[in-house]
């Protein structure tokens, strides 16, 4: 062996011994931790339990025990009121968790551990004493609260983690008080991500670390001793941990937790528009290559009317980054910042374009929404059939009939075919059709002319814009048998 093949030999050697020990190390790392104690040790003097108390009223008392509705409910009702002083009020109380995230003072929680609460008493690990909390601000979309109390020396506190780059299997531990036994630890994995239980800013961990009631504001921790979750609620038949419980992501938490901090209250970007997925059929009558994007189903006055977006369209991206569905549509204008100018590019008449959108306030806009001035009715003409729909035009008798606000336009469904594919697509009476193929309809006449329009030109498909209590919604359709 030459001199040079003996150096090649030994780097060889070198490099495998190095691959080995990653491996090794890498399997050491993937092994479940021998022990969770100093971890715990080292994080439970930052986790707070949370007492509240509220004044509610109390009934004084016996009551009358008849069934409900009876005729002897009012008489016995009358006889124990007679005399009686005002109903005093009693003090009730909850309890729950939170984690202190400076050291000056402030906690996080969840906004229905303390919501309508009169007084907030945190008390620290370990017999470190209680203080007072004042509530800095509340997101009940969330279901997150920042409170702040005043210590005489710093406090110890924990960091937000990245919940965005914890994998399913990953090894969590949850600190809290559950069922006021005071401060516990449980441990679990990631058992789920990016679920959504029923808010349009939902972002949850699922884990089956043990949550129960009490647990409810107390933080989620990866193994670094990070705050990827703050836990919120459990699926359960019986009120106690099955192994199902929801902490809503660090990445929603933090942002939230700053607008609180410098604003006292959340600063949402607001679109203005009302959207829904795009499903097979929707892609299919809007020649789309697939179901990505959100579709636009209404637009009332706001930004995105100002910007051009209209009902029809299908928001690609938002931004700059590419828009999956709805829901991650909403979480984008939510994250970005309140007057910014964004780039928006949409899909309209088998074409993209891209618009400029000035973003509102959700805040402010929502409840402020007016219908604005209404074009006068047209003449309306008698009912019609088409593809298993029977339609009518909207006057005052039918709109007072189907329970129809006064700012519903369009052509309204009075029976629909149990055997059509309209009634499979979930269209019933009352629904109105606002337009089709994105143009507004007012008669029957309307309807059957654009299915026709449709059939003869070879669609497979048509969109329709439905209406229900006000609500719009995309259905396709096929314009022939």
């Amino acid at each position: 062996m030459t001199a040079e093949q003996g150096v090649r030999a030994a780097a060889l050697t070198i490099l495998i011994a190095i691959l080995l020990f990653v491996l090794q190390a890498a399997r050491v790392e993937a092994r479940p931790p021998d022990s969770f104690a100093e971890l715990a040790e080292r994080l439970s003097p930052a986790v707070v339990n949370i007492t509240t108390s509220t004044l509610v009223a109390g009934n004084e008392g016996p009551q009358p025990l008849v069934p409900e509705g009876s005729p002897l409910e009012d008489l016995f009702r009358d006889f124990l009121d007679r005399d009686r002083p005002e109903q005093r009020q009693r003090r009730g109380s909850a309890l729950g968790s939170g984690f202190v995230i400076s050291p000056d003072g402030y906690i996080v929680t969840n906004n229905h551990v303390i919501e309508a609460a009169d007084e907030i008493l945190i008390e620290f690990f370990d017999g470190g004493g209680e203080l007072p909390a004042e509530i800095v601000g509340t997101d009940p979309r969330t279901d997150i609260a920042l409170l702040k109390v005043e210590p005489a020396q710093p406090l110890p506190y924990v960091k937000f983690g990245d919940s965005d780059v914890a994998r399913v299997g990953d090894w969590v531990l949850a600190i809290g008080n559950p069922l006021g036994q005071g401060f516990s630890v449980s441990a679990g994995i990631i058992s789920a991500r990016n679920r959504s239980l029923q808010g349009a800013y939902d972002d949850f961990i699922q884990t089956d670390a043990a949550i129960n009631q009490g647990n409810s504001g107390g933080p989620l921790f990866n193994l670094a001793g990070e705050v990827i979750g703050v836990n919120t609620a459990i699926l359960s038949p019986n009120g106690g941990s099955i192994g199902i419980g929801f902490s809503m992501s660090s990445a929603v938490v933090k942002r939230v937790v700053e607008q609180l901090k410098e604003f006292g209250e959340t600063r949402r970007g607001w679109l203005g528009v009302s959207i829904q997925n795009v499903t097979d059929d929707v892609a299919e009558a809007l020649e789309l290559d697939d179901t990505s994007g959100a579709l636009v189903t209404d637009v009332p006055d706001g930004p995105a009317l100002d910007a051009g977006i209209k009902a029809g369209d299908v928001i690609l991206s938002f931004g700059g980054q590419t828009v999956a569905d709805t829901r991650e549509l909403v979480r984008m204008v939510g994250d970005s910042e309140v007057g910014t100018t964004v780039r928006v590019v949409i899909f309209r008449d088998g074409a993209t374009q891209t618009l400029k959108v000035t973003l509102g306030r959700r805040e402010e806009a929502e409840g402020l929404l007016s219908s604005g001035d209404l074009p006068e009715e047209d003449e309306v003409p008698q009912a019609d059939e088409v593809l298993g729909l029977t339609l009518m035009g909207i006057d005052a008798a039918l709109r007072e009939e189907l329970g129809l606000a006064e700012d519903v336009r369009g052509v309204a469904v009075i029976e629909v075919d149990e055997n059509s594919e309209a009634f499979e697509k979930g269209l019933r009476r009352g629904d109105v059709i606002a337009e089709i193929g994105q143009q507004p309809v007012q008669t029957p006449a309307d309807v059957v002319e654009r299915f026709e329009a449709a059939r003869d030109a070879g669609r497979k498909s048509v969109l329709l814009l439905v209406r229900r209590d006000g609500q719009p919604r995309f259905v396709a359709l096929t314009p022939s048998g």
